[in-house]
């Protein structure tokens, strides 16, 4: 149930079609928008029943398999037999050890830092979850080392689909900052944060759960995980406090049974003090598994960053332009602004999810210039940018103008940045695809 364009839905319709079952998939979009995930699946008989779900699909299948995206509270569920989702299959066979990660922002980079430090000791380690990667894409590698560890991104619907199952028991659980985020859908905080707890619902003493000190909610998770809990900080720990901290130069260290090692060295690629607070997360967690701190050190300076995360695309006539496309929250759009010491051309704007704007506005200020796209949100944030006597131009309903126009607004030095603040619906199918438009139209622009 629902296909999707981010990998899970193809994942398992090949997962269960390869095994002799009769896969139905369903989704109310067409198949022009889903043409990609279509095409993954055209060597094997799977039918398609696009834009409608009827009612005889689940009540005659023996299994129903949903995308994350569908409420818990749909009809439709009601009349299923048995649900399932990629993760809770995988979870069901899976025989490694699993570090997941959740949070608002920051987890797709601390998942992936994860895992590119541990394969440079654990070749065979995999990454999966909400990060577009199923992990049944893995489940069957006959070669691959069972005890290499498992990464899975988790989002709050991913967990709350998992709340009934008691599967995931992580080894490591990592919770980045918990910002105000899907509010459209959950409708409070406490309802949205209810199912990021779940990540460590099940784990027991012998398991680790790292928690963000700077963070209200990451106090809240310390104080009640069954897990071991490990503090990360930007600041410092209490005198003798075990944990993870950065100090004034930015070096990250891990302090544990008395001893203090240097985990996250003083240079890494990533721009922004929030990327090197993610890493530090990042670090802990393969210290907790067993890493030396120097090898991940020395791992974590090569990490690159990943694709729609403050990723550099060209200097084009002097200006540094970066793609943030997975900034779908103000503070995600603030914290991109405030991670450059230059000057920054803004571009943002986009479809509203009912969050406050308070963040962003305060980085706005420090810009050199605003475009905006077209979109609700943006229609909300227009009125309280001239209320700060900020003059954004736009809003421009093609992306090719906006960034022209935000292009425009630069000069040699500068820093043009695309760090929407919003989600992406209405003008593309999700920030995955608003983000390799913008790099195909940086592509355009001239030398």
């Amino acid at each position: 149930m629902g296909l999707g364009l981010h990998g899970g839905g193809a994942a398992a319709a090949r997962f269960f079609a390869a095994r002799g079952c009769r896969v139905t998939v369903t989704d109310l979009r067409n198949a022009e928008v889903l043409s990609p995930s279509i095409q993954a699946l055209a060597d094997l008989p799977v039918r398609f029943v696009l834009g409608k779900h009827p009612e005889e699909l689940f009540t005659g299948a023996d299994l129903v398999i949903k995308n994350p995206a569908v409420p818990p509270s749909s009809p439709l569920l009601k009349l299923a037999r048995r649900i399932e989702t990629d993760i809770s299959v995988f979870l069901r066979y899976n025989t490694s050890p699993v570090v997941a990660v959740t949070g608002s922002k920051g987890k797709s980079t601390t998942a992936s830092a994860i895992h590119f430090c541990l394969k440079t000791e654990k070749p065979d380690s995999r990454l999966g979850g909400n990060i577009t990667v199923s992990p049944l894409t893995f489940l069957d590698e006959e070669d691959r080392d069972p005890l290499s560890p498992v990464v899975l991104e988790l989002s709050s619907w991913q967990l709350a689909d998992l709340k009934a199952s008691g599967l995931l028991k992580p080894a490591v659980a990592v919770l980045t900052i918990i910002l105000p985020d899907h509010l459209d859908r959950y409708g409070t905080m406490e309802a949205y944060v209810a199912d990021k707890r779940l990540i460590y619902r099940n784990q027991t003493e012998e398991d680790y759960t790292l928690c963000l000190k700077d963070d209200p909610w990451g106090r809240l998770f310390y104080g009640e995980t069954p897990g071991h809990p490990f503090y990360y900080t930007a600041d410092s720990l209490d005198a003798g406090e075990p944990g993870l901290y950065l100090d004034s130069e930015g070096r990250g260290f891990i302090r544990r049974a008395g001893r203090e090692e240097e985990i996250l060295p003083p240079r890494v690629r990533l721009p922004g003090r929030h990327n090197r607070i993610n890493l530090l997360a990042a670090g802990g967690a393969c210290a907790l598994l067993g890493m030396e701190a120097s090898a991940v050190g020395k791992a974590l300076a090569e990490f690159p960053g990943i694709e729609h995360r403050l990723e550099y695309l060209s200097t084009r006539r002097g200006v540094d332009i970066y793609n943030d496309s997975a900034a779908t929250i103000p503070e995600a759009a603030a914290a991109g602004v405030l991670s450059f010491q230059r000057p920054v051309v803004l571009l943002a704007g986009g479809t509203d999810k009912e969050l406050d704007f308070g963040p962003f506005l305060q980085a706005a200020k420090q810009t050199k210039g605003i475009a905006l796209l077209a979109g609700t949100a943006t229609d909300k944030l227009l009125p309280l940018l001239k209320a700060e006597g900020i003059t954004p131009a736009g809003p421009y309903a093609g992306l090719d103008e906006a960034l022209l126009k935000a292009f425009e607004l630069t000069d040699p030095g500068d820093v043009l940045l695309f760090s929407p603040g919003c989600t992406s619906f209405g003008m593309f199918l999700n920030e995955f695809d608003r983000g390799r438009k913008f790099k195909a139209a940086v592509n355009t622009l001239p030398d």
